[in-house]
This record gives structure tokens, sequence and C-alpha cells, in this order.
């Protein structure tokens, strides 16, 4: 079923982690919207939902996935989308998004983002799921790109390439994190920049930013337990031209700082996301 237009909209946000609620929860910080692990708020009523409740009266809420397993060849579980659709209409996100990766099989979840082999069968599968989810949802998917460790020799083609394809025959909109971008581009040794170039940047929403780790023998590892480091800042300044209008976020996941140290971090993307502005300046 064609999906309707999904609207652009342009702030800077954070994370809805334990450690910040009192400031969300009061409307204190100094933020545009905040982004939530959907799962963890899909419980019929309780505390957690409760308190999303009242912080959605001060923040436009972003809901982000981790479990949809957008690339199962076993297909999207019902009972998980009937669980999301609630919260979604509950809630009114500004949008729903989740990752290009599968999470399971056979009923069990892995609780981890698993790579895909790019290929047509994969592209297939993908197209068809996220378009399940979206007819079930009601509403357009934002997809996110994924951090990558490994290489299948079966891929055909690039995964900006699949991303772009997924756009084209879903509707989907892309959630494009700039740090994954650079873990992968490091990892894999192509250039950040064309990636870029192929993603049809009209179809991003929202962006983030996070830090990673250096693994064995120089791997990058997207851990969100550090600040986003320098080269992540310079390909989001080189980015954020291109774009438009987009919502704007620092993951931390672990390690989570004060809450004014994530503010210090979040102001430095509004000043980069300014015409000539650098690290620099």
């Amino acid at each position: 079923m064609p999906q309707p237009s999904l609207p652009r909209f342009a702030g800077y946000g954070l994370g809805m982690r334990t450690e910040h609620y009192d400031a969300y929860l009061s409307g204190t910080a100094p933020v545009d919207f905040v982004e939530i692990i959907s799962e963890n708020f899909m419980g019929e009523g309780g505390r957690p939902l409760h308190l999303l409740e009242r912080a959605r009266q001060n923040y436009p809420v972003a809901m982000h996935g981790v479990s949809m397993s957008i690339g199962s060849a076993d297909g999207l579980r019902a009972d998980y989308l009937a669980r999301l659709r609630r919260l979604a209409d509950r809630i009114e996100p500004l949008w729903v998004s989740d990752h290009l990766c599968w999470t399971g099989v056979d009923g069990f979840n892995s609780h981890d983002l698993l790579p895909l082999p790019y290929t047509h069968e994969a592209l297939d599968i993908a197209a068809r799921n996220i378009a399940l989810a979206q007819d079930l949802l009601d509403r357009p998917l934002l997809i996110e790109n994924p951090s990558s460790y490994i290489h299948f020799a079966a891929d055909v083609m690039a995964e900006w390439e699949f991303l772009a394809e997924l756009t084209r025959r879903t509707g989907c909109y892309l959630l494009l994190d700039i740090n994954n971008i650079y873990v992968s581009a490091t990892n894999h040794g192509f250039d950040p920049l064309a990636y870029l170039a192929g993603i049809p940047l009209d179809r991003v929403r929202q962006i983030h930013l996070a830090g990673h780790s250096a693994g064995q023998d120089g791997l990058l590892i997207d851990t969100h337990d550090h600040p986003v480091p320098d080269p992540v800042w310079a390909l989001y300044a080189q980015a954020m031209p291109r774009l438009g209008d987009v919502a704007v976020m620092i993951e931390r996941d672990d390690d989570i700082p004060p809450l004014e140290t994530l503010l210090d971090e979040l102001a430095l993307a509004r000043r980069l996301a300014k015409p000539g502005e650098s690290l620099a300046a």
C-alpha cells in the first residue's frame, strides 16, 4: 500500500535514558525531542508507559526499535507489530524506526543486530517485511543503516545501493547513522562520501551521532559509550548541507555522562549544521 509522505522535523534531541528521566519528566531538558527504545515501553500499562506519557507531554517522541528483524526470512512477528502499533497509536510519535538487520530465527531473539547479505534475495525479503510493517502500523518506517564488521562473498551491491532500492520499492524513509557510516567505511575501506553520494538524501528524516571503540586489528565497533569523535563530526558537517531539515540525535547507551555533557555535544551538532562551520571554529 502506498505510504503517505512523512513531514520533516528539524530539531536536536537525546535518548530518553533513566539517568536523565527527571529532566524529561519536568520538561527542563533543553532539547527539541526525545528518542525511546520502543521495546522498553511495549508492555500493557505499568510505570514505564506512565513515565513515557508524562515525558510526551513535554516533548515530541521518536520511537526507535531494535527487534523488528526487518531482514528475517521468517517474516515479521504479528504479536510484536500489534504491540508496536498500540504504542505508536498511544504516543503519536514523530515516526517509528528500526535497523536494517535480522535479530533471530525460529522465534529466538538474539538481542543483537545481525548483518544481511546485500543480495537480490535479501532485498526481496527486506522489502516485503517493510511493506507489511508499514501496512500494519499504518505509517511509514525509517530504516537505519547498520554498523558493519563483515561482508559476504555473495554480496552483489553496496549497502547504500541496497538502502536506496528499499526506499524506492517500499516508500520507507531513512535514519542515517553517521557513526555507522564512518565505522563501516573504516572497517571495509570504502569512501564514506561515496556512501553519502549513493543514498537518496531526500528520504532521510533523522540523524544519529555516536561514539565507537577500537577492537582488535583496528576494527571499529559501534559501542555508544564514548563521545562523538572528530572524524564523525567532520563527516556530519559534510552531510548536513545536503540533507535539509532533519532531526539530529546524540546516542549514548553506556557509560552515560551527566546531561550537561550530552547537551554540550548537542550544541556542537547545532553549530556544525550551519554552513561554513567547522570543528576548528
